[in-house]
């Protein structure tokens, strides 16, 4: 059945295999798991990496280099276009803004960047602070403050 023959009466819905209903069904006696071996087997799962016995892929490359991803301090980004749902003359730290979903955990480090617009006096209380996002924050008369 081609897709655009499928109608809402006949073909729309595949109705399930049901196996080990007798040989004559076709799917009788093994279920379609063929004889013995770990798949035909109850609640066997194999690994994605899994290669049938062979030494799989990543064990057989060699490891070489250095890589950074244990070492590397990662921060939550935000815009300062995301500050604007503040109201004015506010102080915003990171608890306020997890509080209001921008960031996940207050544990979290930030770091705000110059995307967008701001016109509201905000005092923001970050990790981190881009050159334009500072600029911003200043201009409209709030202040930058880094957490050491």
């Amino acid at each position: 059945m081609l897709n655009y023959e499928i109608t809402s009466v006949a073909g729309k819905h595949k109705s399930r295999k049901r196996v080990g209903r007798g040989t004559g069904s076709g799917h009788g006696k093994t279920c379609g798991r063929g004889h013995k071996g770990s798949r035909s087997r109850a609640g066997a799962t194999l690994s994605s990496v899994y290669e049938g016995g062979q030494m799989p892929l990543f064990r057989r490359l060699p490891k070489r280099g250095f890589n950074n991803y244990k070492f590397a301090t990662r921060f939550d980004i935000i815009n300062v276009s995301q500050l604007e749902r503040f109201d004015d003359d506010t102080d915003v730290d990171v608890e306020q803004l997890s509080n209001a979903g921008l960031v996940d955990s207050c544990k979290s480090k930030v770091k705000i960047l110059g995307g967008g617009g701001l016109t509201k006096k905000l005092q923001v209380t970050a990790h981190k602070f881009s050159k334009t996002a500072e600029q911003k924050i200043m201009g409209c008369g709030g202040t930058a403050k880094i957490i050491e």
